[in-house]
Order: C-alpha cells, then sequence, then structure tokens
C-alpha cells in the first residue's frame, strides 16, 4: 500500500477524477444479467465502497464519471468479434439503451455534476469512448478507477488509463470480479504494477482530508 503522504499527493481534487466501471442495474442490480458477478459486488462490499467514494468525491469537488456499457435494440454498432459479446446477446436481461439495466445501480447516488459516458461496442471504458477527452478537459492527471469487473473492463480501463498518461489509483475494495478469490489476486499481480493499489478507507481519509484543507 502507498504511503498515507504519497496517496495525498496524488489525490489533488481539482486534478482527481473519479471512474466507476459498469455499476449498473443490469451488471450489479437485484435483476442482473450477471447474477454471480453481482452477487459478489455485493456481498464483497465493492459496490457499498463504491459508493462511498463517490459521496466523498461529490461532497470534496471531485469530478465523477460512470461509465455504462449499453447496447441498441438493434444491435447496431454492437461488437461480435468474441466469445463475450455472442453470450452477453443471448443472455435474459440485456443492457438497452434507454432500459432500466443502464441505470447507475444504488446505493451509488448519481449528482448533478456527475457525467455519464455510455459506449455500444468493445471492451474499454476508455479507449474509444468520450472518457479519455473529458479528463484531458477536466484537467485530468489523476484517474481513481472502481466498479466491476475485474476480470474484464476494469483491467481494460486502467491499462488504457496509464497508456494514455494518467496516473490511476485503485481501490482494491471497491473492485469486484468472479470467482472471488480473481480479484485479489490480479490486483496484486497485474493492477499493481501499473496502478497505486489502496483502499477505500485510505481514498476516503486523503480526501475528507483535502475537502477540510478547501
Amino acid at each position: 500500500m502507498p504511503s498515507y503522504e504519497r496517496l495525498g499527493e496524488l489525490l489533488d481534487p481539482a486534478s482527481t477524477v473519479l471512474l466507476t466501471v459498469e455499476c449498473q442495474r443490469g451488471v450489479v442490480g437485484p435483476d442482473s444479467a450477471l447474477p454471480e458477478l453481482a452477487r459478489e459486488a455485493r456481498t464483497s462490499g465493492a459496490l457499498d465502497n463504491v459508493a462511498r467514494l463517490v459521496a466523498a468525491a461529490h461532497a470534496s469537488g471531485v469530478q465523477v464519471i460512470h461509465a455504462i456499457a449499453e447496447r441498441r435494440p438493434d444491435g447496431r454498432g454492437a461488437s461480435r468479434n468474441a466469445r463475450l459479446f455472442r453470450a452477453a446477446a443471448r443472455l435474459p436481461v440485456q443492457q438497452l439503451t434507454g432500459s432500466t439495466a443502464v441505470r447507475v445501480a444504488p446505493p451509488i447516488e448519481v449528482g448533478e455534476e456527475d457525467i455519464v459516458v455510455r459506449r455500444l461496442h468493445g471492451l474499454s471504458p476508455v479507449h474509444g469512448t468520450d472518457v479519455d477527452a473529458l479528463l484531458r478537459n477536466l484537467g485530468c492527471r489523476t484517474l481513481v478507477v472502481t466498479g466491476v469487473s475485474a476480470n474484464v473492463a476494469v483491467p481494460n480501463a486502467v491499462f488504457d488509463a496509464v497508456n494514455l498518461g494518467y496516473t490511476v489509483v485503485v481501490p482494491a475494495d471497491a473492485v469486484a470480479g468472479v470467482p472471488a478469490e480473481y480479484t485479489p489476486a490480479m490486483i496484486r499481480h497485474t493492477l499493481a504494477l501499473v496502478a497505486t493499489v489502496a483502499t477505500t478507507d485510505e481514498v476516503l481519509g486523503r480526501l475528507q482530508a483535502a475537502c477540510g484543507r478547501g
């Protein structure tokens, strides 16, 4: 884990953005298309920790971006070049544009200043979406990545952000994947090589301290 001072240097509210990845009702909600992942996100406390981080971001002036994966009802533009995409197209719950499934899931609260970025294709919440341009326009230097899943979208987001020149912080207990034991192993052996790994409480402490200074 990073030193408290080092984490404080990274988490300047003026240049930090919090990204929630696919924390939508159709993925982590009670009627999820992926019930095992939804159960893990909730029972592990990861979804609650994302909600706590979002609330702290609102209080400290940190910009929040919610990355949502969806598809048009007619499927136009959707990726079909991998087994994962073809399997998703057959799931009983579809992440259709405009449906309840693509709304941010409770207990996360979306603030008026939050930005919701929706993608119709691919695996990454960053590459091929508006996220990079938004981060640059917001003056972002540090991106805090949270959400699901540790299997696909979260690693994609972290690697893409690092490749684009951002410093990434990953609150390990605000990320979930399946099986449960995969997430800490992936974070330790993969994400920790390119990102600063912390806990939700450590990030909250630094954001609250920054808010107090303000």
